[in-house]
């Protein structure tokens, strides 16, 4: 168990007043078994009516709208939560999970279809091959099996920060050997998908040990939103597998929010319209994560 404490502000700037349209933000964790929110708040500068709504896929989303033009917008999220995990997850998963490939049960398969099918096709040769060439013998479980193929991307592909939007297609990882932990995610899904696995795509927070303590191994992607899969193990149920870190189902995984492909979890989303030919001329965030004693 661990509790922490996580900020996150995003400030966007305009050479002039704007105009904003409606705005999503997912940002807000969903409670339960394995994580209890103590406190929460959020903070919009220029002030913004509130509403909250759960999405298809059972996220916290927050919709605001505005009502008067301003020059800058300041979106601020705290939150204190409580992150119960296993101290050592694979282990315990791998003496439930089954055999791989994995073998759904006929309702399981059903409600999961959306999430085995691929989402990029056209990459499904070019990922196939990578597999066969990172794992030409498989374990014989499915923890096992996905363990090594989270391992696989951690050790293929450099990590590179990128300041463009949007997640590369698997393909593009592969070929130019490097990418963001959005990207490294995203391969690791596709790769699970064409095992037969029924995976995820998980937005949310990394607290990186380093953070609090000097001696503490580093991890990759602290100080903003980071990014893994969730995978359906039978017997199992959804299992957190972060590529970047090559860490399962660990109290460091902070989850916001799951969806089918990375397009549909993007933190802070919206419009907004000139007034006279006013644009955007910047974008911060910045993201905090640390242990509360």
């Amino acid at each position: 168990m661990s509790t922490l404490s996580i900020s996150h502000k995003t400030r966007y700037s305009y050479d002039r007043p704007v105009e904003f349209g409606p705005h999503d933000l997912m940002l807000r964790p969903r409670d339960g078994h394995d994580m209890r929110i103590l406190e929460s708040s959020l903070t919009v500068s220029p002030p913004a009516d509130v509403g909250w709504a759960y999405d298809t896929f059972g996220n916290s989303v927050a919709q605001l709208t505005f009502h008067e033009p301003a020059q800058e917008l300041v979106i601020a999220s705290q939150l204190r939560l409580r992150r119960y995990a296993f101290d050592d997850p694979l282990v315990r998963i791998g003496r439930r999970a089954g055999a791989h490939p994995p073998q759904y049960a006929p309702d399981e398969a059903f409600d999961l279809a959306p999430l085995l099918a691929i989402d990029r096709p056209r990459d499904a040769d070019v990922v196939e091959a990578w597999i066969s060439a990172a794992l030409p013998e498989r374990p014989e479980g499915s923890a096992e099996t996905l363990g090594a193929l989270s391992m696989a991307v951690n050790e293929s592909f450099v990590y590179r920060r990128r300041e463009e939007k949007g997640v590369q297609s698997p393909a593009q990882t592969i070929t130019t050997g490097s990418g963001t932990c959005r990207d490294f995610a995203f391969l690791f899904m596709e790769a699970a998908r064409s095992l037969g696995y029924a995976a995820r795509f998980v937005t949310g927070y990394l607290y990186d040990p380093a953070a609090d303590a000097a001696d503490a191994e580093r991890m990759t992607g602290g100080g903003a939103t980071h990014a893994w899969a969730d995978v359906f193990l039978p017997g199992a149920g959804w299992v957190e597998f972060d590529p970047t870190n090559r860490i399962v189902a660990s109290r460091n995984l902070v989850r916001v929010a799951t969806t089918r492909t990375p397009a549909q979890a993007i933190p802070v989303s919206g419009t907004f319209r000139t007034i006279g030919g006013g644009s955007q001329t910047s974008m911060e965030v910045e993201v905090a994560v640390l242990r509360v004693p």
